[in-house]
């Protein structure tokens, strides 16, 4: 059975501290790219694969552009994001479907109810229910089909991996990853998800991140940056932890179930995080110190961003603890 790597190639990223007592510990893997895609630094198994989940958003949606779909501003950023459902979210989205010449019935994402809370009280209070463009993949999906509609593809079978849309972003992904995909699964939205090695996918970012100032690059792909960036509410929520990290840093960002998280500076240098156990809540913590370290970011604009971003410990109404770097984190700050 192919698989991700073990916990004893693993390395301790952070740590969950309550009442001076070390109560969870988040082992992981990590990198560190340079522009030129050379490895700064390497925290664990950066060659084992891994499934990126949403983090390879971003791609996805380029391979849509490049299939001919005429994405504009937000629809970009949506469509490389994983949005909160917020009213104005399914309103992007459902423009893209109208634009196709389709509507909502056409999605094979599952139903869900929006995460936005004002969004989903408003569906309790209509009494809508769960929809599919309030998930918070109905972007990517909503690009998919209007994909098919430019191309004339079956609209039904466009999450199948040899359905002409999947074989787009299959090369999209290996052109920017450097390396061949070796297994292909199915994502929680039920489209395909492709393997990764932690490297690959930090460099995917780094080339995807310096695309808006590189003359020789992808037009599309300085699109779908400067896109995320544009419109950073987007792709995530307002207030939310990838969107903090755009507006305020200018720093492309996209997280991935099950622990993933990617990231880029506009000089190309970029990381790659997955946690072990899949739980993300310390991976905006590690990756934002991890390219602080390395010269990429202002220290204090990094940390006054996880002050707003990193969840607190909380007991009863009173902090009781905190999420901290593991050792071999915060010796690279050193």
């Amino acid at each position: 059975m192919i698989q991700t790597f073990r916990a004893h190639d693993a390395v301790e990223l952070a740590v969950l501290e309550r009442s001076g007592f070390v109560e969870s510990r988040h082992v992981g893997s990590a990198v560190v790219v340079a522009a030129d895609g050379s490895v700064v630094t390497s925290l664990g198994a950066i060659d084992s694969p891994i499934f990126p989940r949403s983090a390879v958003k971003p791609f996805q949606a380029l391979a849509a552009m490049q299939s001919g779909v005429p994405l504009r501003g937000p629809q970009v950023a949506i469509a490389a994001g994983s949005h909160a459902g917020s009213l104005e979210h399914m309103d992007v989205v459902d423009g893209m479907l109208k634009a196709a010449g389709l509507s909502e019935n056409h999605l094979r994402c599952p139903a869900a109810w929006p995460a936005d809370p004002e969004a989903r009280a408003w569906r309790v209070r209509t009494d809508r229910g769960k929809s599919r463009i309030a998930m918070n993949c109905s972007g990517k999906h909503a690009a998919f089909l209007w994909a098919c509609t430019e191309n004339g593809w079956d609209t039904a079978g466009y999450l199948e991996p040899n359905h002409p849309m999947q074989r787009a972003v299959r090369r999209v992904l290996e052109e920017y990853t450097g390396q061949p995909v070796r297994h292909t699964g199915i994502d929680g939205c039920g489209a395909p998800v492709m393997s990764v090695t932690l490297k690959g996918l930090a460099r995917a970012f780094s080339t995807l991140a310096k695309a808006p100032s590189d003359t020789s690059a992808n037009a599309r792909a300085a699109t779908v940056a400067t896109s995320m960036l544009d419109y950073p509410w987007a792709v995530e929520g307002h207030g939310r932890p990838n969107t903090v990290v755009m507006e305020e840093l200018g720093v492309l960002a996209k997280l991935g179930a099950e622990g993933v998280l990617a990231m880029a500076a506009p000089s190309g240098a970029s990381v790659a995080v997955k946690m072990l156990d899949g739980n993300g809540r310390a991976a905006t913590l590690v990756a934002l110190t991890l390219l602080a370290a390395c010269g990429a970011l202002d220290v204090p604009a990094v940390a006054a961003v996880l002050a707003k971003v990193v969840p607190p410990i909380m007991g009863g109404t009173h902090p009781a603890g905190s999420l901290r770097l593991g050792n071999a984190v915060s010796a690279l700050l050193d």
